[in-house]
């Protein structure tokens, strides 16, 4: 028996060695019915020629088009599908760095506060055997201060730079928060920044322009502490927020001229900013406060003034890399 092959055309095998050719009619018949029956079967003289015929498909252009723009169509939901499935995991990745990041913090925070709060009632624990919880809270702001007094004449400008730094920390910390971040989603690195600079610079510089200031002005007539503001609030305020703007901006590692143009563009809406603040809080300063006692009063104002300050320095600061960001991508 022989097979009929239809692949452009068909071919009619016999299944003999000698094939014997079909009959013009035979032929027509295979070539022209469109509706072919598989089984069958032609006879001529002898019934022995047995035919099958396969037939291929013949596919058109649209229906290759078409499968085509549905493997593209399928490629393309897979990818889709695909790439939904890595946001979801960048954005649950980044859920869990952030909470991460809080629950430092958290632990940071609570962990200087109760260490703050334990240094600072327990200044009497030699003495507690016997007391209340009465007695420890009652006495123990009083021996607080005769405590920092004592440190005051013994190492006077270290214990202004303690101070100072962890003013400056927390003046930042409230920036941040002023600014619209959570309470413990704040900028670790810019707190440490703004504590350095308290803590080595401020605290120091302070202690010794006022021990100037006392030299320059020895007098105690009545025009002695307004004009102690004003040198306060010119010269000594000039000089300090240059110095704050431009040790942050090498912190940040940012280049000289950014830094300086910063600060030409802040110098002067700082200074009178200033204004509005520190000439009524320097009368209480020069007039009643002692000179040991000042950088203290000064700095319990600087927990406001630090929050405008460090405010002003990082928002220039961040409206520059945002615009440096978007000069890239474009």
């Amino acid at each position: 028996m022989a097979c009929l092959k239809a692949i452009n055309h068909f071919q009619i095998l016999s299944s003999s060695n000698s094939t014997k050719p079909l009959s013009s009619d035979a032929k027509k018949a295979i070539f022209t019915n469109k509706s072919l029956n598989f089984n069958t079967k032609f006879s001529s003289k002898t019934s022995r020629h047995q035919l099958c015929l396969v037939p291929v498909k013949v596919v058109t252009k649209e229906e290759k088009d078409l499968v085509a723009a549905e493997t593209s169509e399928k490629n393309g939901e897979d990818k889709a599908i695909s790439g939904g499935g890595v946001k979801e995991k960048g954005r649950i990745l980044s859920t869990l760095l952030e909470d991460k990041e809080r629950l430092l913090n958290a632990a940071i925070v609570l962990g200087a506060g109760t260490l703050a709060i334990t240094k600072l009632l327990s200044i009497d624990h030699e003495y507690w055997h016997g007391w209340t919880l009465y007695e420890v809270l009652k006495y123990a702001p009083g021996h607080n201060w005769i405590a920092y007094e004592e440190a005051l004449k013994s190492n006077p400008v270290l214990a202004k730079m303690t101070i100072s730094g962890i003013v400056y920390s927390v003046g930042d910390w409230i920036a941040q928060c002023y600014e619209g971040k959570p309470l413990f989603k704040f900028d670790r690195q810019r707190i440490f920044r703004s504590g350095l600079v308290g803590f080595t610079l401020h605290g120091s510089l302070s202690h010794y322009y006022y021990q100037f200031c006392e030299a320059l002005f020895p007098f105690n007539d009545w025009w002695v502490v307004p004009a102690k503001v004003v040198v306060d609030q010119t010269v000594w305020s000039a000089v300090w927020n240059s110095i704050y703007y431009v040790v942050l901006g090498f912190l940040r590692s940012e280049s000289s001229a950014s830094i300086f143009d910063e600060l030409k563009s802040t110098f002067w809406p700082m200074l009178t900013a200033g204004w509005k603040l520190w000439p009524f809080a320097h009368v209480i300063t020069y007039g009643v406060i002692p000179v040991e006692q000042r950088l203290l009063w000064v700095d319990c104002m600087e927990l406001i003034w630090v929050t405008i300050l460090s405010g002003f320095s990082n928002e220039k600061s961040e409206a520059r890399l945002s615009e440096a960001a978007e000069d890239d991508s474009s």
